[in-house]
């Protein structure tokens, strides 16, 4: 199924990125030439690129509440009376131009877990799971035809994911424990006051061990979807939806029944820019899922380009 979505928006964004004919001759250049500085979207990607030998650097600062969790099921249960868990996450997010339609990407996480529970309280710290990025414009906008960008991304277990500490209560947890190799499409598209984003990638965690047992992760597929609205004097408006889907995962020979985890989140924000540095504030909520925390995140980032 999550092969039958991805090949879907993959071909709509080729078909759309081919489309070449009368119809676009028609749009305005001053549209094409029209390019507002913005810090982007929170997750969802943006199709273009920083440009050769530019290097462009973009902290995020997270706080997590969890308020509750969805079951197997999809059925939400909120936390209960004296319950608490929470999470302060700050992630580095940089870009490098080899070239103008080639770039090289890479992202750090640092994360404070917290939880009280009947069991007690317990907080602990660390370095979250990393990612590296290649990023390819394949098309560049042009009339009605989006900007289209390709990626290459790995996800690497640099996250503690075994020997657990049992008085930690999961929060020495900082990983996955697997390296993923995944691919995707980017697209952005311009239409004077708005900017519209949308990515898929699909990602194939290999097989690793956690505490001597092997464990294989099933493919997922992360999609995004974001609107930009720009106001005077710097300003803009940002609303985002973001997915993920990924089936059960397996213990040696054995698949996990119900042990998928998908979510559906929506985020709102505020925006100020200028030429040299973007600024963006927003709530992020997970509104649907299976086997996931229920939360509300506040986040800050801000992009600087050298």
């Amino acid at each position: 199924m999550l092969r039958n979505v991805l090949c879907i928006f993959c071909a709509g964004i080729i078909l759309i990125g081919i489309n070449t004919g009368a119809m676009a001759q028609d749009v305005s250049q001053v549209q094409d030439d029209w390019d507002p500085p913005s810090a982007g979207p929170v997750t969802t990607w943006t199709a273009p690129l920083c440009g050769k030998g530019k290097f462009v650097i973009q902290p995020f600062v997270f706080y997590n509440r969890t308020r509750g969790s969805f079951d197997e099921d999809g059925h939400y249960g909120s936390l209960t009376e004296g319950e608490a868990k929470s999470q302060y996450q700050q992630q580095l997010f940089m870009q490098y131009g080899l070239t103008d339609t080639l770039e090289i990407d890479g992202q750090a996480v640092y994360q404070e877990n917290f939880i009280k529970s009947a069991e007690g309280k317990a907080r602990d710290n660390g370095f979250g799971d990393s990612y590296l990025f290649l990023r390819y414009c394949a098309f560049e906008e042009k009339g009605l035809r989006p900007q289209i960008t390709a990626l290459a991304q790995l996800k690497m277990p640099t996250g503690k994911y075994q020997h657990l500490d049992s008085n930690k209560l999961g929060t020495d947890s900082m990983g996955a424990g697997s390296w993923d190799p995944g691919a995707g499409l980017i697209m952005t598209k311009k239409f004077k006051p708005f900017i519209f984003h949308a990515d898929a990638a699909y990602s194939f965690p290999q097989r690793t061990l956690i505490d001597g047992f092997a464990v294989r992760y099933a493919n997922y597929l992360n999609y995004d979807f974001g609107l930009e609205y720009f106001l005077p004097r710097g300003f803009s408006i940002v609303l985002e939806a973001n997915g993920f889907l990924q089936g059960d995962k397996k213990e040696g020979s054995d698949k996990l029944p119900s042990s998928g985890v998908s979510y559906i989140s929506v985020s709102p924000g505020f925006g100020w820019s200028c030429q040299k540095a973007q600024f963006l504030l927003a709530y992020q909520r997970v509104v649907a899922g299976v086997n996931t925390d229920a939360n509300d995140s506040i986040v800050l980032t801000a992009v600087y380009a050298f």
